[in-house]
């Protein structure tokens, strides 16, 4: 799998080692386009809250794996969606560069085009040539089981990112690293309702069905704008699979089925994105006419952003290389691995959109 050379901000990789909680700091590549106006430092992943202290963690004992020197392994990475997302970019782009820098002997590394049947054979074919570590960012929550057991066979461990399976930790897989997607949701809602003073019509552009993103990013905003804003009325709720076009058509669609819609909510820029261009079309000012939230964190969208044409948006860090791997080698020290891992995501706003491009991907 080849990835369009990008330019790139080099930052330095960091760990911070906080108590025996898994408290890690990683950095990566800055995701940028342009590598003027920004601290590329802005771009580091930091772990929020490591669940630890519900257990000791789970240990190369607990979970029946053999030690592994990483740069001495085969270790494969599968990537659930094409690379037109820039999310995923910065994703597989962060877990190449870490693995180069910690020395893995070898890194495979596969993507499923978003076919949950893929993602599993791409599994169970990196097992077969001598995957000793997995790193999936799954496609879906559901549906993975026969790729996990094949790594457990194997007695392989399998490290989560991005999105949770539901599965048990420490025996289908090892862990998950990640954000609080609920948490995302409600702080796009707070984002909302300041940029619509808690009033208006709401359409959500939901992500893809069958993953705990687009699940929890739902219920978040939801029941934070009933909790906090009941003259903001959500009237419609239509996927847009986290595509570019296809929240473009969604929007296009709704600006004829509910013209008097005031506000959107994308689950993911991309969508966002691509409602902008809808609204501009139909003569519409994105950011203006209709308030625009959104999350992950583009730079394109931080840049729309800084232009007035989103109101909001809630960062979702795909720079995971350094923390997974950070990870990897403390299960292989010895220590134990939360459950979850949680990151922090930070907001942008029309006030530090500007500022605050460097750190976007």
């Amino acid at each position: 799998m080849t990835l369009p050379q990008r330019s790139r901000t080099l930052a330095v990789a960091c760990v911070v080692a906080a108590t025996a909680a898994l408290a890690l700091s990683g950095c990566a590549k800055s995701e940028t386009t342009d590598n003027a106006g920004g601290d590329s430092g802005q771009g580091a992943q930091t772990v929020q809250t490591p669940s630890a202290s519900a257990g000791p963690g789970c240990t190369l004992t607990t979970y029946g794996a053999p030690k592994l020197d990483l740069k001495n392994a085969v270790v494969g990475f599968s990537q659930s969606e094409k690379e037109a997302n820039p999310f995923r970019i910065a994703e597989t782009q962060s877990i190449k560069d870490e693995a180069a820098k910690v020395g893995v002997k070898k890194l495979l590394t596969t993507n499923a085009q978003s076919q949950l049947s893929k993602q599993i054979s791409d599994i169970q074919d990196m097992l077969a040539q001598g995957a000793q570590f997995l790193i999936v960012a799954p496609l879906n929550s559901d549906g993975l089981e026969p790729a996990f057991q094949a790594a457990a066979a194997k007695k392989v461990p399998v490290l989560t990112i991005d999105r949770k399976v539901n599965a048990s930790a420490c025996k289908d897989y090892l862990a998950f690293l990640g954000s609080d997607f609920v948490e995302q949701g409600k702080r796009a809602a707070d984002a909302m309702i300041k940029a619509t003073g808690g009033k208006g019509k709401v359409a959500i552009l939901l992500g893809s069905s069958g993953n705990s993103v687009t699940t929890d990013r739902t219920k978040g905003f939801v029941d934070q704008v009933k909790a906090q804003a009941p003259g903001l009325e959500i009237v419609a709720q239509q996927t847009g699979e986290f595509a570019r076009d296809k929240g473009q058509q969604v929007m296009e669609q709704l600006i004829q089925s509910k013209p008097d819609i005031t506000a959107v909510y994308a689950e993911n820029d991309e969508m966002a994105l691509g409602a902008v261009t809808a609204l501009k079309a139909a003569g519409k000012a994105p950011g203006k006419d209709i308030k625009i939230v959104s999350i992950d964190g583009t730079r394109n969208a931080v840049q729309a952003l800084a232009n007035g044409e989103l109101n909001a948006v809630i960062e979702s860090n795909p720079r995971f290389g350094p923390l997974a791997f950070a990870t990897a080698q403390k299960f292989y020290s010895g220590e134990g691995i939360p459950e979850d891992v949680i990151i922090s995501d930070r907001a942008y706003d029309p006030a530090n959109a500007k500022s605050s491009l460097g750190g976007a991907y």
